[in-house]
């Protein structure tokens, strides 16, 4: 989540997490002052431009809980507006100053005269750039950061220096001004605030709001997009977004780059996210992912540096706010498995308030940007989005390439033309002027090495399913097993994104013990371009494990470069058939080389509690186990056709916005009780069903005081055929049913319920040892999208479809 800049110089996505974020910028020059006053500051005629900036504490802006602001407004050369208005939000740890610039070209540089620009993030992306194209500009840090320590008096910052001195309340004002993790009640409001203020003064046309920010900033820009008309209160509930004197106000568009859309996924990823089928409302926290160990200390180390936590001073010690409560929740996250209730809490809390997709009803213009090789938010992020909002018969376009945080090259082209589009996006909406890139269609770039060559392409399709028309698929029946101490320590090391950021970097090819491994020789160059799906048969063996995935190119001359990786949380003693994607990629693969899958037990050096920044990707488990991995296909979709030889027909170039003009089927939620047995223990089981339709768009009432987008309700759901370990049985009127079982051998134990008219529900149960521990993940229930969907797919004969294969959940 961390996007920071020094004026002409490199850093978003290619340095540490840690550089990054403490990375500011240069203060802008004097000039004459000019008659318009954002918010009462004065402004200044500089670059082309009017700069109208937050010069001390006494200026900051109150937000709508009184919480100071630091903020600027860059203003066109001249008029009084109401202007089209674009918000540009930082990273984490960043501030106002990071989308800056004296030029509308500025990009960073290499020290070295005459050197190349090694990024372009910021061409045709800075307050300058779009004030001179006649919007006015907002570029404000967002609570609980911008403090500068060199100059305090140039930077007031948002409450970011609270935390000095900690003995003594620094900043009355700030006391609760602490980083809320960018919650959807607190962080975007502080935008919308900030909105109605200057539609107010006359600055800020109502009718051409934008957004856009990076990684922190970008997944503000999806949430916002999703409120869209709507304000989020405190206690969670949605009210219409009014200004301070009533006028409506609504998102006109949005264009997040390197964004999340739901956080928990984003942090703790489990693997049941398929870009095929459009994500369930349970799907990231059920079950307990697999933190990603190195980004996520490196994000607190970052944020702890340049922010205010709660709990961090005296004016919010000790911290009474359990959403807030940053500190708590990071290192909770890191103790890994089991998930006990406060993580299943925390979880919850992070998918309800701080993640954009948890947000119900249709969303703004949305023009999504992610990088293949970024792994903190992978290109699954922007293709969760665009499923939904395509379902939802809204508008959102994609665009991809070998960008945004470590490992992500960030290449000069592919920026260059991303900026512009967006600029052209922008334009469509809120000037309504020109073209902007047509609704659901795709732009693409593949990585290219070295790390300084241009990436390739662009690709183009009008669809995320057409733009990889064919497929290689390659695998073995054959059991390899993998353990949760195999896998060569050292490479994972190697390939830490945070302390090895190059995507062009290689290692020596290997075939480590307790590892499986599938290579394909390149007999035909193709394109990877989207995400390989694996599906597999499994039989583990212990607790919490995990199929940690990394796909290599690996060269005539021995050497291999990571491509893609992935994570897939298994159940204990998981038994059956599975399928998981990796984080995708666009990449040419060249004749003579070959193709390598490996499936790792951890991807790190160290045990999982010892694991650290720069000793591997993802934590490795608490627990101990091995999988016996069989059956394994893996399908890489590919930016060419079938051509007859290794490039064929696609099976998971699927639309699931396809049918989206037809009504969706309301879906079933299973619980049961009780969740966890021992193994030997006759034991009565009750299943309860409950019926529970899409999430509503929202309806605000004509007065405009109350905008009713709650959860449908659920309701029992009576006639349910529910199966349960080898029995069946109905749900009564109450939606319940019982049975009686007793469990020999302990493993996870699955009840599926279906009806006519409705999706299918699963849940687990778990059984234990006599006497055994462990706890269940952090929800149940079932519904599109849930863990127990279906774990293994196959295209049906003859088409592009897809079917759940042998009658597997």
């Amino acid at each position: 989540m961390t996007e920071g800049t020094k004026r002409g110089e490199c850093s978003m996505g290619r340095r540490s997490v840690m550089l990054a974020t403490m990375l500011a910028l240069a203060a802008p020059g004097t000039a004459v002052a000019a008659p318009a006053n954002p918010f009462g500051h004065e402004c200044r005629a500089e670059n082309g431009v009017r700069f109208c900036p937050t010069t001390s504490k006494p200026q900051r802006v109150k937000s709508f809980d009184g919480i100071p602001l630091d903020v600027d407004v860059t203003l066109p050369p001249e008029g009084d507006g109401p202007f089209p208005t674009i918000v540009m939000l930082h990273g984490f740890g960043g501030n106002k100053e990071n989308f800056e610039r004296n030029k509308p070209d500025q990009e960073p540089v290499a020290e070295e005269p005459g050197s190349q620009p090694q990024s372009a993030t910021t061409f045709h992306y800075n307050n300058t750039y779009f004030a001179r194209r006649g919007y006015a500009v907002v570029n404000y840090s967002a609570r609980g950061f911008g403090e500068d320590t060199r100059d305090p008096s140039r930077l007031p910052g948002s409450c970011g220096d609270q935390k000095v001195p900690t003995e003594t309340v620094a900043d009355r004002d700030c006391a609760k001004g602490y980083v809320r993790l960018a919650d959807t009640r607190f962080e975007a409001r502080d935008t919308q605030h900030l909105l109605g203020l200057l539609v107010d003064q006359g600055i800020t046309d109502p009718g051409a709001i934008g957004v856009t920010g990076i990684s922190y900033g970008g997944g503000q820009s999806t949430q916002l997009a999703f409120l869209r008309d709507r304000i989020r209160n405190p206690d969670g509930s949605f009210s219409p977004w009014r200004s301070p004197a009533g006028v409506p106000l609504a998102i006109t568009a949005a264009w997040p780059r390197w964004p999340w859309s739901d956080l928990v996924y984003s942090l703790l990823p489990n693997g049941r996210y398929l870009d095929f089928r459009l994500s369930g409302p349970t799907e990231s926290r059920d079950p307990f992912g697999i933190p990603i160990q190195s980004y996520i200390q490196g994000l607190f180390a970052a944020g702890k540096a340049a922010g205010y936590f709660c709990g961090d001073a005296l004016g919010s010690s000790p911290c009474d706010d359990p959403s807030s409560d940053l500190n708590r929740q990071f290192a909770r996250i890191l103790q890994g498995e089991p998930a006990d209730a406060s993580a299943a809490e925390d979880l919850e809390r992070i998918y309800t308030f701080k993640s954009g997709i948890s947000v119900p009803g249709p969303a703004a213009p949305v023009l999504c940007q992610n990088g293949w090789t970024d792994d903190l938010f992978p290109v699954s992020e922007c293709l969760r989005v665009y499923n939904r909002v395509r379902a939802e018969n809204g508008t959102v376009s994609l665009q991809f390439g070998d960008l945004g945080h470590a490992r992500g090259s960030n290449k000069v082209n592919v920026d260059r033309v991303f900026n512009d589009q967006g600029s052209a996006f922008f334009d469509a909406y809120l000037k309504r002027t020109g073209t902007p890139p047509a609704p659901s269609s795709v732009t693409a770039f593949t990585q290219t090495c070295p790390k300084l060559s241009p990436g390739g392409g662009p690709f183009t399709a009008g669809t995320w399913a057409g733009v990889h028309p064919g497929a290689v698929r390659f695998g073995s029946a054959a059991a390899q097993t993998v353990t949760s101490t195999g896998g060569n320590p050292d490479t994972a090391r190697r390939l830490d994104p945070i302390t090895n950021g190059d995507a062009c970097a290689t290692t020596s090819d290997e075939t480590a013990m307790g590892a499986a491994n599938y290579r394909q020789p390149v007999t035909q160059p193709f394109t990877l371009l989207g995400r390989p799906t694996v599906t597999a048969r499994v039989q583990a063996t212990g607790l919490f494990g995990q199929l940690d995935s990394r796909l290599f190119d690996v060269a005539p001359d021995g050497t291999q470069r990571l491509i893609s990786r992935g994570a897939f949380r298994l159940l204990d003693n998981q038994a059956g058939d599975v399928t998981f994607q990796l984080n995708g990629n666009g990449y040419r693969f060249e004749a003579g080389h070959t193709v390598k899958l490996e499936l790792v037990g951890r991807d790190n050096a160290s045990p999982g509690t010892a694991a650290t920044i720069g000793t591997g990707f993802l934590r490795p488990s608490n627990g101990a186990f091995s999988v016996s991995v069989s059956d394994l296909t893996i399908e890489l979709p590919t930016a060419e056709a079938p051509n007859g030889g290794q490039i064929v027909a696609p099976m998971f170039a699927i639309d699931p916005a396809a049918n989206a003009v037809e009504p969706a089927r309301p879906f079933i939620l299973l619980s049961v009780k009780p969740r966890q047995v021992r193994a030997g223990t006759r034991t009565r089981f009750t299943v309860r069903a409950v019926s529970q339709q899409p999430p509503p768009s929202p309806s605000c009432d004509p007065s405009g005081t109350e905008c009713a987008v709650s959860p449908a309700p659920r309701r029992p759901l009576a006639g349910a055929l529910v199966r349960f370990a080898g029995r069946t049985g109905t749900t009564d009127a109450r939606g319940r049913v019982s049975f009686n079982r007793r469990f020999g051998t302990v493993g996870s134990r699955v009840v599926r319920a279906t009806k006519s008219g409705f999706q299918a529900g699963t849940a687990t149960v778990r059984v234990v040892r006599r006497g055994g521990g462990g706890t269940t993940g952090p929800r149940g229930g079932g519904g599109p999208g849930s863990s127990g969907d279906c774990n293994r797919f196959t295209q049906s004969t003859g088409t592009q479809r897809y079917r759940c294969q042998r009658g597997n959940r």
